[in-house]
């Protein structure tokens, strides 16, 4: 089920997705189109030219997002994020653009999977499929 959808202009090439602490300086892209740690996964995308269109989904089982329209997008991370206060951030790294959502329920490790459009590194659209499952 698709929770939220937004729009965002973000003014340095690196969308931020996950926890609403801080991210760590050490979490850095190496050339690759995403990366991540305990809390956060960074994803390159286009800068300062067009929106970069986030689409945030939740499971409630491991359906393999059977249902969404994800022709034409490659997945860029499966793994677990640590939510301590059970929201999600998805925003420009240098916080200019920002978007937080309340309603993935409980604190935890959630499972997460991240698909994009350009899995090169220039991504114009983003899908986050948030699976209910929590440890």
């Amino acid at each position: 089920m698709q929770i939220a959808g937004i729009d965002l202009y973000v003014n340095h090439p690196v969308l931020a997705i996950g926890s609403t602490e801080w991210i760590p300086t050490t979490l850095a892209l190496n050339n690759e189109p995403a990366a991540a740690c305990d809390t956060h996964l960074i994803v390159r995308v286009q800068a300062q030219t067009v929106l970069v269109k986030v689409r945030i989904f939740q499971d409630h089982d491991d359906s393999n997002g059977q249902g969404r329209d994800m022709e034409g997008l490659s997945m860029v991370f499966d793994g677990r994020l640590l939510l301590s206060d059970g929201r999600l951030v998805v925003g420009d790294v240098v916080g200019e653009s920002r978007f937080t959502t309340s309603l993935l329920g409980m604190p935890g490790r959630r499972r997460v999977r991240v698909s994009v459009d350009d899995a090169q590194g220039w991504a114009r659209a983003v899908d986050i499929v948030i699976i209910a499952e929590t440890m």
